[in-house]
């Protein structure tokens, strides 16, 4: 899950085991996404706009701490977020 990268062990296995993409997402755009999800426990509450800023607050720097490639994906469509990545990665000899 998202919150993987919160242990310092974790990140070390996602460095050393592949290739870590990033798809960045702003808050806005993750609420957007989740506003309907009833999994989504941390959300269930009366401020997930502020959830969702706190939890993004603690985890991006770490997010970028082990992507190898980081791509946005606001308002973007699959095909063009996925053609980006496999660009990035056959740049970077990983693909």
């Amino acid at each position: 899950g998202g919150g993987a990268v919160l242990d310092a062990g974790s990140r070390e296995r996602l460095r050393t085991r592949g290739r870590v993409v990033y798809l960045r997402t702003s808050v806005e755009q993750q609420l957007a996404r989740t506003r309907h999800s009833a999994g989504r426990p941390l959300l269930n509450n009366d401020d997930p706009r502020g959830t969702l800023e706190r939890l993004m607050a603690g985890r991006a720097p770490l997010y970028e701490e082990v992507a190898a490639v980081t791509v946005d994906t606001d308002g973007r469509k699959v095909k063009t977020v996925v053609d980006e990545i496999l660009h990035a990665l056959r740049g970077s000899g990983g693909a």
